[in-house]
């Protein structure tokens, strides 16, 4: 039974407060209408302030300071972001030595870290600390874990602060893997919280290769707090293709772009 246009434009904000994102191929099959028509409901929409269109979708505004609990973002881009994180495990090698900040993305990627002997993970995530402790009490891969100290974020699940930053600074870090909660041409890399970008930050001051693991929703999108510039990224691992409308910039010349299919 189809709905009337308010309706569906109710629908989708009570979708985006929620999940603080949506899509407009999972819009378009839920009201089982055009892709073309959800995206003249997203334009109505921001146009009026109620939300702010993405690649791909659209993200509340509420959300452009900040972002649902780690709990509320488990389920979104879900299957998205194991792809993201199958293919994102296969650039480990044996011996690496790695960070993995926090996120949703990082936990999926913590789940397929398998078969590589003596690596050294660092993690603020307190989520990805217990997956990889799991998987190393099951001998899914060998070396050592070490879950960096400073204060808990309960809500987020991660650990920051100026302990958190001193530790870090004592490492010599091969690869780190960073999420995102945004990715544009023109501010590169940035999160929500200003306490867990500062740790990334470090992350990628201290590493010899930086991976980004970043989902569709997440691309021309500027949050609160930059990390750092797209020509410090040395591979982006994302479900999608690389974006047309990026193709003739240098800031991401050199940055290597993985399809996780």
């Amino acid at each position: 039974m189809s709905i009337l246009p308010e309706e569906r434009k109710n629908e989708i904000l009570n979708k985006l407060k929620r999940a603080g994102k949506v899509t407009v191929t999972d819009l378009a099959k839920q009201f089982n209408i055009s892709e073309e028509t959800i995206r003249r409901d997203l334009t109505i929409l921001e146009e009026k302030g109620s939300l702010k269109k993405v690649y791909g979708g659209a993200i509340a505004t509420i959300f452009q300071f900040g972002e649902p609990p780690f709990s509320q973002r488990t389920t979104v881009n879900h299957t998205e972001k194991i792809k993201i994180g199958k293919k994102a495990a296969e650039l480990i090698s044996d011996g690496d030595v790695i960070v993995i900040d926090v996120g949703t993305t990082t936990v999926e990627f913590a789940h397929f870290i398998q078969n590589k002997k003596n690596i050294t993970i660092l993690t603020n995530s307190i989520p990805v600390s217990t997956v990889l402790t799991e998987s190393l009490n099951q001998n899914k891969f060998t070396g050592e874990i070490l879950l960096l100290g400073g204060q808990i974020d309960p809500k987020q699940q991660s650990v920051s602060g100026r302990l958190t930053e001193q530790m870090l600074n004592e490492f010599n870090i091969d690869k780190a893997f960073i999420s995102a909660g945004g990715v544009s041409i023109q501010n590169g890399v940035s999160n929500y919280h200003l306490n867990e970008s500062l740790v990334s930050r470090i992350m990628v001051d201290v590493s010899k290769q930086i991976i980004l693991l970043a989902d569709h929703s997440k691309l021309g999108v500027d949050t609160f707090c930059k990390i750092c510039p797209l020509e410090k990224v040395d591979m982006i691992v994302c479900d999608q293709p690389f974006p047309d409308t990026w193709k003739n910039d240098l800031k991401i010349y050199e940055t290597e772009w993985i399809e996780a299919l």
